[in-house]
């Protein structure tokens, strides 16, 4: 498969971008600075310089892939929106280029999963410290939902620096008891890597978590 990453040399980005040559894809790094990804070296990997709030840059670079993954980040900004415009930019791309397959990263928190979270995330940290962050996120899952496209938005809980486990749980309920509410940035990459060829997770929203 053809695989384009937005988000390529963020935390979760970068994992994605390593299991999927790993697995054999053909790998797009979509990327403002490309010296970020000049530790990873592979004939299958490309790097696509451009900005995601360039719409022209991001239809030229999907141009021609099966796959699109989108794990954006906003650094240290606490009221970044390259989230939701990045994310539309994107679906705009993909509806002219014909290509149908959207991976989206979000997270645990968002629409019903917000029951999921403790008193600590759901009023301390998305109600207050990144609260725009989060609304951002929310944006973010809305244009996906509309898009049209063959979407699945994945949501997990607070990253670690932890090992590819395998052993998480997934596509719970929003009261299921006994989260950990954190998943390795190596798990997250794990699990959307897998749902490239798992059709039931078409118009879903997994969470994910220990």
């Amino acid at each position: 498969m053809k695989v384009i990453v937005f988000g390529a040399t963020g935390t979760v980005g970068k994992e994605i971008v390593q299991q999927a040559l790993e697995q054999g894809h053909q790998v797009t790094a979509f990327l403002r600075s490309p010296e970020k990804m000049e530790d990873i070296q592979h004939s299958r990997l490309q790097t696509f310089q451009g900005d995601v709030f360039d719409e022209a840059q991001v239809a030229e670079a999907i141009k021609g892939q099966d796959i699109v993954m989108v794990s954006l980040g906003s650094g240290r900004s606490r009221k970044s929106i390259v989230r939701s415009k990045g994310t539309e930019h994107i679906i705009q791309a993909m509806k002219k280029e014909g290509v149908k397959r959207l991976i989206c990263q979000t997270t645990l928190g968002n629409g019903d999963s917000r029951a999921n979270l403790d008193f600590f995330w759901k009023y301390i940290m998305f109600g207050w410290f990144l609260k725009q962050v989060y609304l951002d996120h929310e944006l973010q899952e809305e244009l996906v939902r509309k898009s049209g496209l063959d979407w699945t938005i994945v949501r997990p809980a607070a990253f670690t620096d932890g090992e590819r486990t395998g052993a998480y749980q997934s596509g719970f309920g929003p009261h299921v008891e006994g989260l950990t509410l954190k998943i390795s940035r190596k798990d997250v990459a794990d699990f959307m890597l897998k749902q490239i060829g798992n059709p039931a997770s078409l118009f879903q929203t997994p969470g994910l978590s220990y």
